[in-house]
């Protein structure tokens, strides 16, 4: 849900695209040199640059967990215009008691090392993708590791998945695919506490401030709602939390509780599901269609064509410019031109609304291709298992 959130590749545009990722809210790769961390994610971006969501004014009374308690903003945090206001913001619009908010602030801290690697970042956004770009990033995800937990993970929440399935029209590959890109099924769901991360890229990271901002008082309003000491929580370096690494606006608008046991929790493998699954039907997710198409033709004028999942366009504007699917396709649809750089060759694909759907978790073709065949592999993985059990019984 980075998202906002955690690897570095280049994708469809390589220096674009990876701080695209880089702020949405997943599991992040640390910039080296961090102790912290020592693991490589992919982050996720699940709303639109120029989007945020801001949780709904509420006034109602709640206890203040954590104790926290100042008179004033103390610490890395001391001195801040702009957090005060913020503060003040959050006491009347959700009627948050200002010393709470001012000693929970007291103890936030600044992290200088993601400003420095977003900076770095920043500036390696012109460029297309490199050659065997995509098969540089596919090697990172398409592996037995990631196959084998998926097939563990689906044998173990197999009732689960299927009824998200059922419910929500999402096949449960795709659910798993999401799951074992973000964090490897709980393996690594990132060390950073939530309140340092949305804090220091709220008030210190210029280019984006607005949008984590507006995260913040999604996750302060999020830890009240749910009973949670915001001082706890930990995850990607953008914000992003959980299995499913929702960030804290997406987790208030789609994450659900799917086990019945009246809280959403990212960390809770049936909640998971279930809230990813509704991710996706809330995105247009339609089911039993297709997702990514070959491509044969001319492709004589390919280059008056924007590849990438923000570009749309009808069957007849791209077999105008000799591109169509391989297979016969009604497509009276938009689709989206997919370009993957192989080392040896360069690749077009045909996305459908489905593969849009996988891009409003994370921008990126790539991230959404990585779902795509993870799925498709676990898929693979899990039927063998059956048939092979079936034959030994």
């Amino acid at each position: 849900m980075y998202t906002f959130s955690t690897s570095k590749v280049s994708l469809q545009n390589a220096g674009s695209a990876l701080l695209i990722t880089l702020l949405a809210g997943c599991a992040s790769q640390p910039p080296a040199g961090d102790k912290a961390n020592t693991r490589v994610r992919t982050p996720t971006q699940q709303t639109a640059p120029n989007q945020s969501r801001q949780a709904t004014p509420d006034l109602r009374p709640f206890a203040s967990v954590g104790g926290y308690h100042a008179t004033a903003v103390t610490g890395d945090y001391a001195g801040y215009p702009a957090l005060n206001q913020f503060i003040e913001q959050m006491v009347q619009k959700h009627g948050f008691n200002r010393e709470y908010l001012q000693g929970l602030f007291s103890q936030a801290k600044r992290k200088q090392w993601t400003l420095d690697y977003l900076a770095k970042s920043d500036q390696g956004m012109k460029g297309k993708t490199s050659k065997g770009g995509w098969t540089r990033y596919r090697a990172q995800f398409l592996d037995d590791r990631h196959i084998n937990a998926g097939i563990s993970f689906w044998q173990q929440h197999h009732a689960t998945l299927q009824r998200a399935s059922q419910q929500y029209g999402v096949p449960a590959e795709y659910i798993l695919g999401i799951m074992a890109v973000e964090t490897t099924f709980g393996s690594f769901v990132g060390n950073h506490r939530i309140i340092d991360a949305l804090t220091t890229l709220g008030f210190d990271y210029q280019r984006r401030g607005e949008y984590f901002r507006s995260e913040l008082e999604n996750f302060l309003v999020m830890s009240r709602s749910e009973g949670l000491d915001p001082g706890k929580p930990v995850g990607s370096f953008a914000g992003a939390m959980g299995l499913g690494q929702f960030m804290p606006g997406s987790f208030l608008q789609w994450a659900v509780d799917f086990n019945g046991d009246g809280r959403r929790d990212l960390w809770n493998p049936e909640d998971v599901i279930g809230s990813v699954a509704n991710y996706f039907a809330q995105h247009g997710w339609q089911a039993g269609q297709p997702i990514v198409s070959a491509t044969r033709g001319s492709f004589h004028g390919i280059d008056s064509l924007e590849p990438g999942a923000d570009h749309a366009y009808s069957l007849d504007t791209l077999v105008k410019a000799g591109v169509e699917p391989a297979d016969t396709c009604a497509c009276d649809y938009p689709l989206r031109l997919l370009l993957l750089r192989h080392q040896s060759k360069d690749e077009y694909l045909l996305g459908h609304p489905n593969f849009y759907a996988i891009t409003r978790y994370n921008q990126s073709t790539h991230y959404a291709m990585a779902v795509h065949e993870l799925a498709l592999a676990i898929k693979r993985g899990y039927q063998r298992v059956a048939v092979n059990r079936s034959d030994a019984g």
